[in-house]
C-alpha cells in the first residue's frame, strides 16, 4: 500500500512539473531562468526559435555565452529587477524585463522575459492606446451631445417644395461617396442635413466627426485635423495625438464653416481629401484614413474665389454634390410645421403636455421675417414658453415685435429688405422706451439686447436719448 502511494505521489509530480514546462514554453515571446551565478537553468522554445538556438543545448551555460548582452548575472548580484529594458540582439532592439526570484529574503534565480521583440512593437502599440484614447474621448462627447448628433431625414421639418427637394437631394447623396457643400445662412440647419446624410449613408455605424473652421486658433488647426506626434511643439503630450481626420476612418468629417478656412490650411485640407492621407504635425508617417467629406458654409464661396480668398480646386472638390438651403423666410409654409416640431421637443424635455400655437400666433410667426431663421424661431419659442401659463401660446404671449409687425405690406416695392429691416427695428425701440418710459435698461431687456446696443441703435436711428 506504501509503495502504491508513493507511486501515485510521483505520478502526480511529474504531471504537475509537465503543466509547468508547458506553462513556461507557453510564453509568447520568449522566457529565461538563471541562478545566481547567471547559469541557464530555463530556456524555452520561442527563445529558442527567436534568436536561432537549440533550447535545450542552452541549459548549463552562462547566461552571456547564450544571449548577446545579457545582464541576467548583473540582476542577480543587485537584486534589483529591470522593467521594460531596451536589450539588443543582432542588431535588433526588442524590449524584456528580468526580475529576481528570491526565497527567504535573498536571490535564488533570475527569471528573463522578452516582452517586444521590437521596439516598434511598442510605438505602434502606443499609437493604438492614443488613437484608442483619442476614440473613447469623442465618443464621450458625441454621448453628451447625443441630441444634437443624431439628426436623420425624419428631422428635417418642412413641408415646402424647397424642403422636400433637399431631402430628395440629400437621399441621393447618401447613396454615394462624392463630398458635399451646403450652403445656407446662419440657423438654416446646415449641420442638420449634414448629420441626416450621414445617417442615411453606409457609413452610419462610424464616426460623425465635426471640425468648426472658424472656433479653432490658427495656430491649432492643422493639428487639430492631422494629429502630431511627440515633440511636436511645446505642449505637445507624450505619445502624440491623432488628429479628426485619424478618427474620422471610415466615417464622415464635417467642416462646418469653411469659408473661415485659412488660405494656409486650404492646399493641405485638399490634399488629404483628395488622397486620403496625410502626416501628423511633426512626423514623417503617412496616415492613410478613408472618410467622406460633408462641408458647409454662409459665406459668399464663389465670391470668395473671385477675391483670391478660397482656392477654387478646393471649391471645385468640395462642390460636388452642392445642397442650397433657403432662408426661413422664403419658405413661409415652413414655418408653423417647424414651430409646431420644436414646441413638442420643449415640451418633452420639459415633461409637460403638448404647447399648441392659438390662430393668430401663427399668422405672427408666418407673417415675421426671421432673420436668424430656425435658430431664432427656436428661441423665441423658448422665451415664450418660460413665461407661459396655460398650454396655447396666443398672440399676445409672443414677444410685441412679432405681433406688432403682422405683416404690413411694403408700400415702394423697391424698397430693400435692409430698409424694411431697419424700419422695423425702429419702430421696436421706439415702442420699447414707449411701454418702460424711457427706461434704458427695462427696454434693452424687453429687446433682448445689451443697453450699450440699445444705445448705438438710438443714435444710429436719431431716437433722443432723454425724454
Amino acid at each position: 500500500m506504501l509503495e502504491k502511494n508513493t507511486h501515485l505521489k510521483r505520478e502526480a509530480l511529474l504531471e504537475q512539473l509537465e503543466m509547468y514546462r508547458l506553462i513556461f514554453d507557453s510564453i509568447y515571446n520568449g522566457a529565461i531562468v538563471t541562478d545566481i551565478n547567471g547559469k541557464i537553468t530555463h530556456f524555452n522554445k520561442p527563445y529558442g526559435e527567436f534568436i536561432g538556438v537549440d533550447p535545450q543545448a542552452q541549459i548549463g551555460k552562462h547566461c552571456t555565452e547564450a544571449v548577446e548582452n545579457s545582464r541576467m548575472h548583473i540582476v542577480a548580484k543587485i537584486g534589483i529587477p529591470e522593467i521594460n529594458q531596451s536589450h539588443r540582439i543582432k542588431g535588433q532592439n526588442m524590449v524584456v524585463q528580468r526580475i529576481p526570484i528570491q526565497r527567504d529574503g535573498r536571490v535564488i534565480a533570475v527569471f528573463g522575459q522578452v516582452m517586444f521583440k521590437d521596439v516598434k512593437d511598442v510605438r505602434k502599440l502606443a499609437a493604438e492606446l492614443s488613437l484608442l484614447e483619442s476614440k473613447v474621448k469623442l465618443y464621450e462627447e458625441e454621448l453628451i451631445n447625443l441630441r444634437s448628433t443624431r439628426y436623420t431625414l425624419d428631422s428635417i421639418i418642412g413641408k415646402s417644395e424647397s424642403i422636400t427637394s433637399l431631402k430628395q437631394e440629400a437621399l441621393r447623396a447618401a447613396n454615394n461617396q462624392y463630398p458635399v457643400l451646403i450652403s445656407g445662412e446662419s440657423g438654416t440647419g446646415k449641420e442638420l442635413f449634414a448629420q441626416a446624410v450621414h445617417h442615411a449613408s453606409a457609413r452610419k455605424l462610424y464616426p460623425f466627426v465635426r471640425i468648426n473652421c472658424a472656433a479653432i486658433p490658427r495656430d491649432l488647426l492643422e493639428s487639430e485635423l492631422f494629429g502630431y506626434e511627440t515633440g511636436a511643439f511645446t505642449g505637445a503630450k507624450s505619445g502624440g495625438k491623432p488628429g479628426k481626420f485619424e478618427l474620422a476612418h471610415q466615417g464622415t468629417v464635417f467642416l462646418d464653416e469653411i469659408g473661415d478656412l485659412p488660405p494656409e490650411m486650404q492646399p493641405k485640407l485638399l490634399r488629404a481629401i483628395e488622397d486620403n492621407e496625410f502626416e501628423r504635425v511633426g512626423g514623417t508617417r503617412i496616415i492613410r484614413s478613408k472618410f467622406r467629406v460633408i462641408a458647409a458654409t454662409n459665406r459668399d464661396l464663389e465670391k470668395m474665389l473671385a477675391d483670391g480668398r478660397f482656392r477654387k480646386d478646393l471649391f471645385y472638390r468640395l462642390n460636388v454634390i452642392p445642397i442650397n438651403i433657403l432662408p426661413l423666410r422664403e419658405r413661409k409654409t415652413d414655418i408653423i410645421p417647424i414651430a409646431t416640431y420644436l414646441l413638442g421637443q420643449m415640451a418633452q424635455e420639459a415633461n409637460i403636455t403638448q404647447i399648441n400655437l392659438g390662430r393668430e400666433a401663427q399668422k405672427a410667426l408666418k407673417n415675421y421675417e426671421w432673420q436668424g431663421n430656425v435658430r431664432e424661431v427656436s428661441n423665441v419659442l423658448e422665451r415664450t414658453m418660460s413665461a407661459l401659463e396655460g398650454d396655447t401660446i396666443h398672440l399676445q404671449d409672443l414677444p410685441f415685435y412679432l405681433h406688432r409687425s403682422r405683416k404690413r405690406k411694403i408700400k415702394n416695392n423697391r424698397s430693400s429688405l435692409k430698409d424694411v429691416q431697419a424700419r422695423t427695428e425702429k419702430e421696436a425701440i421706439r415702442y420699447a422706451l414707449k411701454e418702460t418710459g424711457n427706461n434704458k435698461a427695462k427696454a434693452a431687456k424687453i429687446l433682448g439686447i445689451h443697453r450699450t446696443l440699445l444705445y448705438k441703435k438710438m443714435k444710429k436711428y436719431d431716437l433722443p436719448l432723454h425724454s
